[in-house]
């Protein structure tokens, strides 16, 4: 087989694995904090289940980068292999640290704060470094 496809779907593999593993981490970050704000607010569960959502959002960003990269793969493999690999940790970062704020933000609505808004703001900002690593893959 040639290294520049072997790399190729290398490259492939591990944007689709990395930006996964991220958002399954985050999500389930968040759902724990989730599960504990129920225990304590069970009236807030939509809520919780909103923040708990959101770090889903980079294993969306590495399946539609694995999409965009599937067609370079026979001819620029090294390329694919070097932009999935920074894609999927930069996703698969993202998405942890995102539901670690989330989980924070669950925390304090069980607690009666009203910090919903505030938290779906301060999510947004590791959310956007996912968004950059996706657009920089889009326009290699």
């Amino acid at each position: 087989m040639d290294i520049n496809l072997l790399l190729g779907y290398l490259g492939l593999g591990m944007v689709l694995i990395l930006a996964g593993i991220g958002s399954s981490f985050g999500t389930s970050i968040a759902g724990q904090a989730a599960e504990g704000g129920l225990k304590i607010n069970p009236g807030k569960s939509a809520t919780y289940m909103i923040l708990t959502g959101l770090p889903a959002t980079q294993g969306i960003y590495g399946f539609v980068a694995f999409f965009s990269l599937m067609g370079r793969v026979a001819t620029d493999g090294a390329l694919v292999f070097g932009i999935g690999a920074f894609v999927g940790l930069g996703c698969m970062l993202s998405a942890i640290r995102q539901g670690k704020v989330c989980a924070a933000g669950i925390q304090g609505v069980a607690q009666g704060h009203n910090v919903m808004t505030q938290t779906l703001i301060y999510a947004a900002f590791p959310e956007f470094y996912a968004i950059l690593a996706l657009v920089g893959a889009l326009l290699i």
